[in-house]
């Protein structure tokens, strides 16, 4: 069972996120459903009713209480405060609130012209930016830049659809002179390409739902062996979060066929030339 907490604890609608990620692998399978949920769609907490909550989330009203009892709340109206919170606070939209936006002013309708799935591969990639500017805090990219200049290493594990941003992110840390090393897995040698990585070293981990299964299990035995982690990634509940040293959280759209690598693509060209910046 999950443990009960005080709600003056994460009063705020950033520590509430916190809270629910770390409960998450505590909770029952349905209230697991629900906190995906209010991660996701943030806003529709904050408007919804308790029956309209549970509706777009495919669960009962009464496990939506039990969600926020779970977290130390007498009830949905408690917790549902906090989510409107971040609403008074002028929190920028979400990414996938601003593509839903987007979809509703037309340019998406015919999906069979080349040039309107041009038209939205390009408005999504703009607008994944604009999230990316408007998430990434600038305490973060700074500790980041500081963990990789101080490695000896830097290992960049990214697998499967997250291999592009990996290698790319390899490529240019290897243009700039820095000593790196891809954990692709080539030849099922991903345990050994790891072997020698040290806490003197350093590791970005990239990984998006559907996550990878051995980036997801050799994630945590690095961070074991006290390695500096840097996640890229789409959700606090993500399988390389837990352990890191700065997470960079980037959503992807709602229902995408395909997931747009042009934020992930941007944060890890930042960081590879920001660290050259600093060091020069």
């Amino acid at each position: 069972m999950p443990t009960k907490a005080r709600a003056p604890q994460h009063g705020t609608y950033e520590n509430l996120r916190h809270e629910i990620a770390r409960q998450h692998p505590d909770f029952s399978d349905r209230l697991r459903v629900i906190a995906e949920f209010a991660l996701e769609h943030p806003t529709e907490m904050a408007l919804g009713t308790v029956a309209e909550v549970a509706q777009r989330a495919k669960v009962q009203p009464s496990a939506i209480v039990r969600f926020a009892r779970a977290l130390g709340y007498g009830g949905f109206t408690e917790l549902q405060q906090v989510f409107r919170s971040r609403l008074v606070a002028s929190v920028p939209p979400s990414y996938k609130e601003r593509i839903t936006g987007l979809r509703r002013d037309g340019r998406f309708q015919d999906a069979n012209n080349p040039q309107a799935v041009l038209t939205r591969f390009a408005s999504e990639g703009m607008v994944s930016l604009e999230s990316l500017q408007d998430r990434v805090r600038q305490a973060d990219l700074a500790r980041a830049i500081e963990l990789l200049g101080a490695a000896e290493t830097i290992y960049v594990l990214g697998l499967g659809g997250s291999f592009p941003v990996a290698a790319h992110l390899t490529y240019v840390l290897r243009k700039l002179g820095r000593r790196v090393v891809i954990l692709d897995g080539l030849g099922s040698a991903l345990g050994d390409q790891a072997a020698s990585a040290t806490p003197v070293d350093a590791l970005v981990a990239i990984s998006f739902r559907v996550y990878n299964p051995d980036t997801a299990r050799l994630f945590p035995e690095l961070v074991a062996r006290r390695l500096p982690a840097i996640s890229i990634t789409d959700s606090l509940l993500s399988p390389i979060v837990e352990g890191a040293s700065v997470v960079f959280e980037i959503p992807d759209m709602p229902e995408a066929a395909l997931r747009t690598m042009v934020a992930p693509m941007c944060l890890a060209q930042t960081l590879a030339v920001g660290l050259t910046l600093t060091l020069d």
